[in-house]
């Protein structure tokens, strides 16, 4: 049997069980390596987007529209709602995606007050271009597993998720 690599979050539990030894540390441990995962990651994945010019916030506004489906629509209210921003937040990322021409805003023809936001031809092949790449990415990433590890995992943590309180 293969022992499992150490990393930085085995040192900082041998060092709370020196000090605490009443601590069970499994918490710790788990959430220790998801924080670890997740900033390294993020930091993967904006390297995957730079070469089509959007940064992960943008990457989700154009993600989310693709996954829309034709004609790649949504409203501002409804990309807000879905990626879990302010307005004013929204705002900044589609004003930087409109003047790169990767998507258009203009008039819900069903409410005087109202927008829509499109995805443009070239932000179709953006997204469809950079979602291949931040897949390889994340794959590349995954590949010290096997299928059936990650599948485990993949479950293990949709469970975790489910169970935990707070947006999901």
């Amino acid at each position: 049997m293969n022992a499992q690599p150490r990393d930085p979050v085995d040192a900082i539990v041998e060092q709370w069980a020196r000090v605490r030894p009443d601590l069970d540390t499994t918490a710790m441990e788990v959430f220790g390596r998801i924080f670890r995962l997740s900033r390294a990651m993020g930091d993967r994945m904006e390297k995957a987007y730079a070469p089509y010019g959007i940064s992960r916030g943008e990457f989700d506004v154009l993600a989310a529209l693709r996954r829309s489906g034709e004609p790649y629509t949504l409203s501002p209210r409804r990309l807000s709602a879905t990626l879990m921003l302010t307005t004013g937040g929204m705002t900044g990322r589609l004003d930087k995606l409109e003047r790169a021409g990767l998507l258009r805003r203009s008039p819900d023809p069903h409410d005087r007050r109202g927008l829509h936001v499109t995805l443009t031809d070239k932000g179709l092949r953006v997204i469809d271009e950079a979602v291949g790449a931040g897949l390889a990415t994340q794959t590349e990433a995954l590949s010290t597993l096997d299928g059936e590890q990650a599948g485990q995992l993949a479950g293990l943590l949709r469970e975790l998720l489910a169970g935990t309180p707070g947006p999901q």
